[in-house]
C-alpha cells in the first residue's frame, strides 16, 4: 500500500513538473514525498554493495547518503525531467551508484596508516574500501545490462520490490518482470563466469 501511494504521489509531482509552474517548489516536494523510498534505496546500496563505507574510517550513515543523493537530484532535476516514476527512480539509482563509487574511489586513494613494530610484516597496500576490481566489474556488468533487464534488476534485487510492485511501476505483468530479471541474471552469470568458484 505504501509503495502504491508513493508511486502515485511521485507521478503527480512529475506531471506537475512537466507543466508551466515554477519547478523548484515541485522538485522539493517531490523529493520530500519520495524520501522514505530514497532512504531505502540508499540503505540497500550502502549496506549490501558498499558495506566498507559504513565502517571506519568513513562511517557513512544512510541518512548522510540520502542527503548527498537529494543534493545530486536537486541539481539533476533542473536539467532532466523524468516523465514517469520508472524514470525518476532510475535517475536516483544512477546517482546513488555514482556517489558511492566516488566515495569508494576516494577512500581507496587514501594512505593507510597502521602502527607497526619494526619486526612486523608490512601493512597491506589496499585499505579495503570494498570497491575491489571484481566489485567494479560486477557494477559495470549491471550498468551494461539492456534497459529492461537492468530496470527489473534494480527494482527487485536492489530496491527490494516484489514482482507485482515492480510490474506496476514498469507497466507490465509480474510474469514479464520475472522473465526480464531471469534474463538479466543469465547475462550477468555469462559476463562474470570467471568469478564463479570451481565446482
Amino acid at each position: 500500500m505504501i509503495e502504491a501511494n508513493t508511486t502515485s504521489v511521485v507521478q503527480q509531482y512529475l506531471d506537475e513538473l512537466a507543466g508551466d509552474a515554477p519547478p523548484e517548489p515541485i522538485i522539493r516536494a517531490l523529493l520530500d514525498k519520495s524520501a522514505r523510498r530514497l532512504y531505502l534505496l540508499c540503505s540497500t546500496w550502502l549496506f549490501q554493495s558498499y558495506p566498507r563505507l559504513a565502517r571506519p574510517p568513513v562511517n557513512l550513515p544512510a541518512d548522510e547518503m540520502l542527503s548527498a543523493l537529494v543534493e545530486r537530484l536537486l541539481k539533476a532535476l533542473r536539467a532532466v525531467r523524468p516523465q514517469t516514476v520508472r524514470q525518476f527512480f532510475a535517475l536516483a539509482n544512477r546517482h546513488i551508484r555514482w556517489e558511492l563509487n566516488d566515495l569508494a574511489r576516494h577512500l581507496e586513494k587514501q594512505p593507510l596508516f597502521v602502527h607497526v613494530e619494526l619486526d612486523d610484516v608490512l601493512a597491506p597496500a589496499s585499505n579495503g574500501s570494498g570497491l575491489s576490481e571484481d566489485g567494479c566489474r560486477m557494477l559495470e556488468a549491471i550498468d551494461k545490462l539492456p534497459d529492461d533487464e537492468r530496470e527489473a534488476f534494480d527494482l527487485v534485487r536492489i530496491q527490494g520490490l516484489t514482482h507485482t510492485e515492480a510490474s506496476q511501476i514498469l507497466g507490465v505483468t509480474p510474469l514479464t518482470v520475472k522473465r526480464r530479471l531471469n534474463r538479466g541474471l543469465r547475462l550477468l552469470v555469462n559476463e562474470l563466469s570467471d568469478l564463479q568458484p570451481p565446482e
